[in-house]
C-alpha cells in the first residue's frame, strides 16, 4: 500500500551487548545472568530490563567506574573530593582524567546500545553516592547538647 509505515525493530537484550562488543567495548558475562561490559579501564555491570513500552531494555546494576584489580570502583562525591570505592572498601582519589573516562565510557555506551542519553548525566559525571556530611555517628543515638544543663 501507498501509506505503509516501516515496521519498528524491537531491540533485545542480546542484540545491544553485541552492538556494544561491535562497538569496541569488552563483554563478558557476570554473576546472575549480568553482563560486565569494560573498555580503556572502565567497566560497568548492566543486566536484562524492561523499559516504559514493555521492550528489552539494558538496566546498570553497576554505574560506570574505573577498573581497580578485579573490581570496579564506583565513584563516590564525599563533599570535598571525589574518589573512588570498591565493593571490597578500596578507596582511591579521583582525577580529572578519570572523570572524563567514565564520562566518554558512559556516552560511547549508551549511544552503541541504541540508549538515551540524559541530560544531567551528558554534562558531567555522576556520582554513585554523596557524604557530605563527615561527622561521624551524628544521626545514631542520643547526644548530650552542649546548651543543655
Amino acid at each position: 500500500m501507498f501509506f505503509r509505515r516501516a515496521q519498528i525493530k524491537t531491540l533485545t537484550f542480546d542484540d545491544r551487548i553485541g552492538a556494544a562488543r561491535s562497538a569496541g567495548f569488552r563483554t563478558e558475562s557476570a554473576a546472575g545472568g549480568k553482563t560486565r561490559i569494560e573498555r580503556g579501564g572502565c567497566a560497568c555491570v548492566c543486566e536484562d530490563g524492561t523499559d516504559e513500552n514493555g521492550g528489552e531494555m539494558p538496566r546498570f546494576s553497576t554505574r560506570a567506574g574505573i577498573v581497580m584489580g578485579a573490581e570496579i570502583g564506583t565513584l563516590t562525591d564525599g563533599g570535598y573530593q571525589k574518589f573512588f570505592v570498591t565493593p571490597s572498601g578500596k578507596k582511591k582519589p579521583a582525577q580529572a582524567h578519570e572523570l572524563k573516562a567514565i564520562q566518554d565510557f558512559q556516552e560511547d555506551l549508551r549511544e552503541a546500545m541504541g540508549m538515551t542519553s540524559l541530560y544531567n548525566e551528558s554534562l558531567g559525571t555522576v556520582s554513585n553516592q554523596y557524604l557530605y556530611d563527615r561527622v561521624e555517628g551524628r544521626d545514631h543515638g542520643t547526644h548530650h547538647k552542649p546548651w543543655q544543663s
